[in-house]
């Protein structure tokens, strides 16, 4: 009988990781790892970033999920180049996968590459895709203690983007603490309060994508374009 260390697949994982970001970094761009457990409103934001971008064709997002392609219909749907990866039960994104993906991308012109991770806090934080950044998704619904039990997944993140923000009202969520706790795992980490839908928030609010643009020149910022 034959033994696989854990290590040994990491370490596997990762030298291609560092292949991957080697192929982002020759053509020109930049990787954005997105992590969350389902339901967090990793698809809604990433929409919204889009809407925000200036010109599309230079934006490009591989969808990971278990099975179907909801969400990678719904980012077709605004003339974004997209690709559906399903894992078939893993519950997570590997560099395999990602190099695989990349292989049917027409990366000439990309800007900007999004990765929608499987929903998950937990195997998500263990596999290096070849990002350049990770940013966790936490939204008001899932409650402010996530970063306290599900440490490994914020403290590898880059940013954390607060979602659903127009539930706060009503809610017993601490932004604050998600802020402190955040500020403990990753010091350096940038935090975002979003509203990704328009509409009226519970409190009888408009809100139009709250926080949205504030991201969208963020992250134009770190890709350099």
């Amino acid at each position: 009988m034959k033994i696989v260390a854990v290590k040994s697949i990491l370490k596997a994982n990762d030298q291609l990781a560092e292949e991957n970001r080697g192929r982002f970094n020759d053509a020109g761009i930049f990787c954005l790892n997105v992590v969350g457990s389902p339901g967090a409103g990793k698809t809604t934001l990433l929409e919204a970033i889009l809407a925000n971008c200036p010109d599309r064709s230079k934006a490009a997002v591989i969808e990971g999920d278990i099975a179907g392609s909801i969400d990678a219909e719904r980012i077709e749907a605004l003339g974004v180049a997209v690709v559906q990866i399903n894992t078939g039960g893993a519950c997570h994104l590997d560099a395999n996968m990602i190099s695989a993906a990349i292989d049917k991308l027409d990366c000439d012109g990309l800007k900007m590459l999004f990765i929608e991770n499987v929903g998950n806090l937990v195997c998500t934080a263990g596999y290096d895709l070849g990002e350049h950044l990770r940013v966790a998704v936490l939204s008001v619904s899932e409650g402010d203690d996530k970063v306290v039990k599900y440490p490994a997944i914020f403290k590898g993140s880059q940013a954390l983007f607060i979602t659903k923000c127009d539930q706060l009202p009503g809610s017993n969520f601490d932004v604050q603490r998600v802020r402190d706790d955040m500020k403990r795992l990753a010091p350096k980490a940038d935090v975002f309060e979003v509203t990704a839908l328009s509409g009226k928030n519970i409190a009888g609010e408009n809100n139009a994508g709250d926080g949205i643009a504030k991201v969208a020149d963020w992250l134009a910022a770190k890709a350099g374009c």
